[in-house]
């Protein structure tokens, strides 16, 4: 179970910072389509809000203690921060395909971890994560053609 609890709260950091690097993207996206970005962005950070207390609460039902500050989750996150600066749709959508990859190979992970451990509630959560990711990094593969 240990090795499941160290991935789910590894998966928390990395939502934890993506979230807050969307968030930054959402302040201060700039450009022509700012109208259809800016919206976007908000649409994924809130998604993502949910996503975190769902993991933080399932790392509690599997009696771990879910990672809960900036400090912690910088140490263990392999998503990179957003600078402090204006950013335009092109680097967005890069970065927003880049990340929801890591999230995907993220999911992928836990799920074959808690199926080797007969852990099949997480390995169900992961499945819904698996397809929610593979279609966003779908559609916004889409928008890069």
């Amino acid at each position: 179970m240990e090795n499941i609890l160290n991935n789910l709260n590894t998966f928390l950091s990395d939502l934890n910072v993506f979230y807050r690097k969307l968030q930054n993207y959402h302040w201060n996206i700039k450009g022509k389509d700012f109208f259809i970005v800016h919206p976007k962005l908000e649409e994924y950070y809130t998604e993502l809000n949910s996503q975190i207390d769902e993991i933080a609460e399932h790392i509690l039902a599997l009696d771990g203690q879910p990672l809960g500050t900036l400090k912690d989750y910088l140490n263990t996150t392999k998503i990179t921060e957003a600078e402090n600066k204006k950013v335009d749709s092109t680097l967005v959508y890069n970065e927003l395909i880049k990340d929801y990859t890591k999230l995907l190979q993220d999911t992928k992970n836990i799920k074959n971890v808690a199926d080797t451990e007969g852990e099949h509630k997480t390995s169900a959560m992961m499945d819904d994560l698996i397809e929610n990711y593979t279609s966003k990094l779908w559609m916004l593969k889409q928008n890069m053609q």
